[in-house]
C-alpha cells in the first residue's frame, strides 16, 4: 500500500472519529436537554398537560403553531370544530390569561349564516365616561328572609364534585371569591372544597338529593338548614332537567366514584352513580310550586329551578298556579337550560335530540313571565353555551337578568376539549380524580385565571353595550340586535320575538311580601 493510500484511510479514520464524537456529544446534549425540560415541566405549575406529560407535551404547543400556517390545507377551519370551536375557545384562553384579545386582517366568522347575531351599533355610541357599572340585581325580595344581591351578570354553573377533580373546584372556587361571583354546586353535594375560597354558593338539589337526603333518598329539611347555615349559601336551585340530557337524571361513571366522593354522595363505590331521571316527590306543577315554598321557609334562602324547556304547554298551567295558590310559591329565579348544554356524560340520543335550544326557550320563557305578570318577581338565568360576550350580551338583551356557564369556566382552568370527561382520564387535571394528572392543576393560578375571564367578559360585553349606545349591558333589549335569517338578511330580535304584554287580568296583581308584611 503506497503512502497516499495510507494517508487516505487516515484521513478518513479522523473524520469518522470526529463524527462519532460529534453525534455522541449531540446525544449527550439531547438528553440533557430532554433531562433538563422534564424537570423544568414536572416543577412547573403553569401548564397542565406540560406538567402531567413532560417533554411530550411540549410538541402539543409545537403542532397548534404549525396548524396556524397549515390549517387551509390539511385541518378545520376556525369555526368548524365542534361543541366549541377554535375560534370560541381561543378567545376564552386568551382571556383567562389577559392576553391581547385582538385579531387582525378580518372575522372569520360566516356572518351571513342562518340564525347569527348581529348588534346593532349606534352613530353615537357611549362613552367611557359615561358608562354605567351593571346594576344590582336582588333574588327573593319579595319572599325570601335572605335576599341575595349582585350586580355581576356571568356565573359559574353547576359542576358537581365526582364531574370535576378537587384542584378544580379550589380553583374556581377561589377564582369565583375574587370575581365576585357565584359557584353552582352541581347535583353532587356541598363540599369543603366549594366552600374554601369564599365564594358566593348556590346549592342545587338533584333528583338524588345528594347532600341533603334521608337514608331512604328524600329530601331532607334538616340537612338543607345545616347547608342553609353556612353564610356562604345564598340559594337553592332544584334540578328538574338538564341541558345535555333532559329526561335523564345524572350519571356519573364507577371509574369516577372515589371514597371521598362516595361519602359525600352516600352511594357505594364502584359501581355507576344514576340518578333517577325525575323527583319522585314533584310530579306536579302544584307539587313543584309547593317544595319551593317548604324550602324557602326552611333555610330562609332564595329558590329557584333549573329546566331544559320542550314541551311548553305547562309554563302556562305553571304561571296559572301560581296565581291561584299564592304569588308567594313563585319561584324565586329559573336557571334555564338548553339542549346547547354539556355534561360529563349522556346517552347521545338525549344529547343531540332532545330539548329546545337557548334561542327559542329563553325568549319563550321571558314573555310567559311578562303575560302572567310576574317577570319583576322572577329572575331569569340563562345557560348552555354562553362562554363569550356575544351570547351573553345576546342572552340579557333577549330578557334573562344573569347568564352561567360551566364548560367557559373549564376552557379558563386550561380544557382543551379532550372530550373524555367521561372516563377518567382528562390530561389537563379538570374532570379526573387521578392524582397523576391533577398535579398538573394549580388551584393558585388557574384561580387567576377564572377571575380574569369574568373580567375580560364583563369588559367585552360592556363594549357591545355601548356600541349599541346604553350605558351598561342590562339595559340591552331585543331591538338591539338582528339575526340572520334564510335568505341571507338580517332582522330585529324585538320583530321576530315581539315582547308579549301582561295579560289584563294579571296588570292590576299586587304582590303581598309576607317577609315585610305589606
Amino acid at each position: 500500500m503506497d503512502h497516499n493510500s495510507l494517508d487516505f484511510h487516515a484521513f478518513t479514520s479522523t473524520i469518522w472519529q470526529i463524527l462519532a464524537i460529534v453525534i455522541v456529544l449531540a446525544v449527550g446534549l439531547g438528553l440533557v436537554s430532554i433531562a433538563t425540560m422534564y424537570v423544568s415541566d414536572v416543577r412547573q405549575k403553569k401548564h397542565a398537560i406540560r406538567r402531567n406529560y413532560p417533554v411530550i407535551g411540549r410538541f402539543r404547543y409545537f403542532f397548534e403553531h404549525l396548524g396556524e400556517f397549515f390549517r387551509q390545507y390539511f385541518f378545520a377551519m376556525d369555526r368548524e370544530e365542534m361543541p366549541f370551536n377554535r375560534a370560541e375557545r381561543s378567545w376564552v384562553y386568551r382571556a383567562a390569561k389577559n392576553l391581547n384579545n385582538t385579531i387582525a386582517f378580518g372575522s372569520t366568522r360566516a356572518i351571513n349564516t342562518t340564525g347569527s347575531i348581529l348588534f346593532l351599533n349606534c352613530p353615537f355610541p357611549t362613552l367611557e365616561e359615561d358608562s354605567l357599572e351593571p346594576q344590582e340585581i336582588t333574588i327573593g325580595e319579595f319572599t325570601a328572609r335572605q335576599p341575595y344581591k349582585t350586580r355581576e351578570m356571568f356565573h359559574i354553573s353547576a359542576l358537581s364534585f365526582g364531574a370535576i377533580s378537587k384542584p378544580a373546584l379550589r380553583a374556581l372556587s377561589i377564582g369565583a371569591k375574587k370575581a365576585g361571583i357565584w359557584l353552582n354546586t352541581g347535583e353532587g353535594g356541598l363540599t369543603q372544597y366549594h366552600l374554601e375560597g369564599g365564594c358566593d354558593i348556590v346549592f342545587q338539589i338533584g333528583t338524588a338529593k345528594y347532600g341533603a337526603r334521608t337514608p331512604d333518598g328524600q329530601l331532607s329539611l334538616e340537612k338543607l338548614k345545616e347547608i342553609a347555615a353556612h353564610p356562604q349559601v345564598k340559594m337553592f336551585e332544584i334540578k328538574m332537567s338538564q341541558g345535555a340530557k333532559p329526561g335523564r337524571g345524572g350519571m356519573l361513571p364507577a371509574a369516577k366514584i372515589t371514597a371521598e366522593v362516595a361519602a359525600v354522595r352516600g352511594i357505594p363505590i364502584n359501581k355507576d352513580s344514576i340518578s333517577p331521571n325525575g323527583h319522585t316527590d314533584i310530579r306536579s306543577t302544584e307539587d313543584l310550586l309547593r317544595t319551593l315554598v317548604r324550602i324557602r321557609e326552611a333555610t330562609g334562602k332564595p329558590v329557584g329551578f333549573k329546566i331544559v324547556v320542550g314541551s311548553y304547554a305547562w309554563l302556562d298551567e305553571l304561571f296559572a298556579g301560581i296565581h291561584r295558590l299564592g304569588l308567594n310559591h313563585a319561584p324565586d329565579f329559573i336557571s334555564l337550560d338548553s339542549c346547547d348544554g354539556g355534561t360529563g356524560a349522556a346517552p347521545q340520543s338525549l344529547m343531540d335530540f332532545v330539548g329546545l335550544p337557548l334561542k327559542e326557550s329563553l325568549p319563550l320563557v321571558v314573555d310567559k313571565l311578562n303575560e302572567y305578570g310576574l317577570r319583576p318577581y322572577v329572575k331569569v338565568i340563562a345557560s348552555g353555551k354562553l362562554i363569550t360576550p356575544s351570547g351573553v350580551a345576546w342572552a340579557l338583551s333577549m330578557g334573562a337578568d344573569f347568564a352561567t356557564s360551566g364548560r367557559g369556566f373549564m376552557f379558563a382552568l386550561g380544557c382543551i376539549q379532550a372530550l373524555v370527561c367521561n372516563k377518567n382520564s382528562c390530561p389537563t387535571g379538570i374532570t379526573t380524580h387521578r392524582a397523576d394528572l391533577q398535579k398538573g392543576l394549580d388551584p393558585t393560578l388557574k384561580s387567576e385565571r377564572v377571575a380574569s375571564y369574568v373580567r375580560n367578559m364583563t369588559h367585552e360585553i360592556g363594549e357591545i353595550a355601548h356600541a349599541c349606545g346604553v350605558q351598561q349591558p342590562r339595559q340591552l333589549k331585543r331591538h338591539h340586535a338582528h339575526m340572520v335569517m334564510e335568505n341571507g338578511l338580517s332582522q330585529a330580535l324585538n320583530t321576530i320575538y315581539p315582547e308579549a304584554q301582561t295579560k289584563p287580568e294579571f296588570q292590576q296583581v299586587k304582590w303581598v311580601n309576607p317577609i315585610a308584611g305589606n
